[in-house]
């Protein structure tokens, strides 16, 4: 350590010192160099730096060698004597061995505790960017995360966004009306990318316990900064999930944490390895969305640093804010990195005594460009530069080094351990099966009532047909041989009877009259008698 500032190396013979300021640490930087240059040694003794005065960082370790930051280094390493002579060429007295806290995190579980974020906090931007869609896919997710917002529904993991999706393709029709297109097409296009999400991993990193921010600005009791390192050697070969991950964890950082300006030292300093794997056909519009995290979250009391093999993979827009520069040897055997020589000698500030072009070319192991930042804000001249060794070990410690570490550290088991709560998926298919239910209960209903209106159809059918029946047999019986017989002698008797009864009438009445008389009054009266009883006969 310098003054206020963090020692990264010399010329040979200790002249020209450079240190990272610690007030200027927030403005950013670039770690650049081809394959084998020393640029993990240099981020391992910045990160070094930064712990020591208390400042947090996070580092994702790519090949696994920055683990060896949990652990002192030996004097039996076989880099022992190489680093402990050009301590002494640089004049750094203070070097010795010693270990850095670390905290190891990994997105499968398997290395380090989990992270894990929800759906709705990664955002359909983001998702967007890791799933490969085209605007129209990206608009037809921005309208599941509305609609998923608007009725509560929480988007947890990818089975919440798989099912929100087949909810949003149910309803196209009424969302297109109010939002829209959405197109069935354009939703399955979305759900094979979310299918292709799985195969790499990915439905490790979406859930619950989330990952806590507080968790990762940490200090341990001797008051060094936590340093978090993230296994990203599993991680590397899904490289858009890596780089969404990295942008996301930046704009948690910013969304988490208060407006500092620029304090005294950062507040947390955040590594990104592999930097190119984030601009790598990256749409315009998270171009926009890097640069914007890059450029503001410097009030935040973040410094963002890139590593990467070629400076030009960084674009000019993020390039432009990266105050603070290490170059390590380039190889100008191509028509790029020709072009990526030449670009590099032009981002410095010009020195007299360096030609930076020629340099870049010639550098060895562990010798760099170097030009930070001055108290003032302005670019140090360029320097060449001899990286001050990690006092850490150099190379990755053992799987049983690595468990006993993260079974001691502060986080315990808080994240360990899934939780799945009820959220989209588990509602969605709850109202579901109440529909399903109400539709089965309205159908036996009608079912029901069908086979009750059936039933009375039949049964009326049946009583008409029986009246029917009657009415023919009745007209039948009174149209057989037998009937008119009856009907004959019924009819016959009846005019006896009436005959006779009313002769006998007459008699009675007339009797004691004179023959004439009686006979015509009889005759007269007999009639008489004979059609009472006839129609008597008759009505019976």
């Amino acid at each position: 350590m310098t003054d206020g500032g963090i020692f990264i190396g010399a010329d040979e013979g200790g002249a020209n010192p450079q240190s990272l300021d610690l007030r200027r640490a927030n403005r950013h930087g670039l770690i650049a160099g081809a394959t084998g240059t020393g640029k993990t040694v240099t981020i391992q003794g910045i990160i070094e730096g930064f712990s020591a005065v208390g400042v947090p960082c996070f580092v994702a370790d790519v090949k696994g060698d920055l683990s060896g930051l949990a652990m002192a280094g030996s004097p039996q390493a076989k880099t022992h004597d190489a680093f402990a002579a050009r301590a002494k060429a640089i004049g750094d007295d203070d070097w010795s061995y010693a270990e850095t806290p670390v905290q190891f995190w990994d997105l499968y579980g398997e290395q380090g505790h989990p992270i894990r974020t929800t759906i709705s906090e990664m955002g359909p931007l983001l998702l967007a960017r890791l799933m490969d869609l085209n605007d129209v896919q990206e608009g037809v997710l921005t309208i599941a995360f509305h609609v998923a917002d608007k009725e509560g529904l929480l988007l947890l993991d990818l089975d919440d966004l798989q099912s929100m999706l087949s909810y949003c393709a149910a309803r196209a029709d009424e969302l297109t009306t109010t939002y829209g297109n959405v197109s069935k097409q354009s939703i399955g296009a979305i759900q094979r990318s979310l299918l292709q999400l799985r195969s790499q991993g990915a439905e490790n990193f979406f859930g619950e316990p989330a990952l806590a921010m507080a968790d990762f600005i940490g200090l341990d009791d001797k008051g060094r900064g936590i340093v978090n390192v993230l296994a990203a050697d599993k991680l590397m070969q899904s490289p858009k999930l890596y780089a969404t991950f990295l942008l996301w964890l930046m704009s948690e950082l910013f969304e988490h944490l208060p407006e500092v300006g620029d304090p005294d030292k950062p507040v947390m300093a955040f590594f990104f390895d592999e930097a190119h794997l984030l601009f790598d056909n990256a749409p315009k519009a998270l171009l926009e969305k890097i640069e914007q995290v890059v450029r503001l979250i410097r009030s935040k009391g973040v410094g963002v640093y890139f590593i990467t093999q070629n400076p030009i993979d960084v674009p000019d827009t993020v390039a432009g804010q990266l105050g603070n520069r290490v170059q390590h040897a380039l190889r100008a055997f191509t028509p790029r990195d020709q072009a990526a020589v030449k670009a590099a000698a032009t981002t410095f500030r010009a020195n007299p005594g360096v030609d930076v072009e020629t340099a870049i070319t010639e550098l060895k192991v562990g010798e760099a460009l170097v030009s930070l930042l001055l108290p003032d804000g302005a670019p140090a001249p360029v320097q060449r530069t001899l990286i001050k060794p990690p006092a850490s070990r150099v190379g990755p410690i053992t799987p049983a080094e690595r468990k006993v570490l993260i079974e001691t550290d502060a986080i315990g088991a808080k994240y360990d351990t899934l939780v799945d709560r009820e959220s989209c998926e588990e509602i969605l298919a709850a109202k579901a099966q109440e529909a399903s239910a109400a539709a089965a209960e309205a159908s036996a209903k009608d079912a029901t009532d069908k086979a009750a209106a059936a039933q009375a159809k039949d049964d009326a059918r049946a009583a008409k047909e029986a009246e029917r029946a009657r009415i023919a047999a009745d007209r039948a019986a009174a149209n057989s041989p037998w009937a008119k017989i009856a009907t004959t002698a019924a009819r016959t008797a009846t005019s006896t009877i009436t005959r006779q009864v009313a002769n006998e009438v007459a008699k009675q009445v007339f009797g004691t009259g004179s023959r004439r008389g009686a006979s015509g009054g009889g005759d007269l009266l007999g009639g008489i008698v004979r059609g009472v009883l006839g129609g008597i006969f008759k009505g019976r």
